[in-house]
This record gives structure tokens, C-alpha cells and sequence, in this order.
């Protein structure tokens, strides 16, 4: 049996095009994306007046039920993008146990600062659901640069997001060595 492929989109939070790519790739390879913000902002429905903050118990929730839906979808050998800011001392211990089962790629978002925050802000300012789950960039007590990359010994492509894709979607080949 050939091993099902989780592609791993990552970079840091806030505006570095990780969702949308995670999405078009999805859609390329034609297999679900997961995604670490969508899995939060679907628990704030059911959890009415929640207020966002750094560590916030819907947080908290979301990182163990994101690594289940995956770990339950490459058990079933389905072909999987996962998608969050995978930074590498909270999300390398939820990644390593799938390397066993998937072959692992590991895309990294990059972009242009001011591109990031112009993304960002337009994001909140269209999605009250995002804006009530997340809490600002600036609360978190993060500087741009933080960014601790994950780094399992596996196959690692940057993209560049700022104006397109660089490489080019058609040129992300996941189901290959990149």
C-alpha cells in the first residue's frame, strides 16, 4: 500500500496566504484541506459571547481535534493538506506521529510584510466570525520575524505569496520530492 500524502502549509499568522493556498492545492490534488482557524471559528458558534485571547480555552481545543481529523483521515489513506502556522516547539509534536503514516511535505508561506498586514486587516474587516475567534496580532505579544518554522526532516518548499505563487501552482508538485 502506497502511503497517503499530507502536505503541510505553513508560515507565520496573519496575512501570509497559507488558507487560500492550502484551498487552491486541495483543489489541484482533489483531497480535503484542514484547516487550524476554520476548526476554531467553527467552535465559536457553539460557544456564544467567547472572547479570543493568547492561550484562550478555544485554543487550546482546537490544536488536539485539528492533529485527530488528520491522523483519522491519513489512518483511512486519504490524502490530506493541513493547514496553520505550524510553529515548530507547538506543532512538531503533533506532526511527528503522522510522518509514520503519510508522506510528509512541508510548503512554507512567505510574503511581503506590508502585503501581510494589508491581508490581515482586510481579513477581520470582512469575517466577524474570524475577527471574534482570533485574537489581534498585537495581543499576542509576537514580533513580525518570530516565526520558529518547523523542522522535521522532510521534503520543504517556500512560497513566495505576495504577488501570486512563486514557484507557480502548476510547479507545486506534492505528490513528488519538491
Amino acid at each position: 500500500m502506497v502511503l497517503p500524502t499530507l502536505v503541510v502549509v505553513s508560515g507565520p499568522a496573519g496575512g501570509y496566504g497559507k488558507t487560500t493556498l492550502a484551498h487552491e492545492i486541495a483543489r489541484a490534488v482533489g483531497c480535503p484541506a484542514i484547516c487550524r482557524d476554520e476548526i476554531k471559528e467553527g467552535m465559536v458558534h457553539a460557544n456564544p459571547g467567547f472572547e479570543p485571547g493568547p492561550g484562550d480555552a478555544l485554543t487550546q481545543r482546537t490544536l488536539p481535534t485539528f492533529f485527530a481529523v488528520l491522523e483519522l483521515l491519513l489512518r483511512a489513506g486519504t490524502t490530506v493538506v493541513a493547514e496553520a502556522a505550524f510553529q515548530d516547539r507547538l506543532w512538531r509534536p503533533g506532526l511527528e506521529p503522522l510522518v509514520r503514516l503519510a508522506r510528509v511535505r512541508i510548503i512554507r508561506c512567505t510574503v511581503d510584510p506590508d502585503t501581510a498586514r494589508a491581508r490581515n486587516l482586510q481579513r477581520l474587516a470582512a469575517n466577524p466570525v474570524r475577527k471574534a475567534a482570533h485574537t489581534p496580532p498585537r495581543a499576542t505579544g509576537r514580533r513580525d520575524g518570530a516565526f520558529d518554522p518547523i523542522s522535521l526532516a522532510v521534503p520543504t518548499l517556500l512560497v513566495d505569496t505576495t504577488a501570486g505563487y512563486d514557484p507557480r501552482l502548476p510547479d507545486i508538485d506534492v505528490r513528488q520530492r519538491f
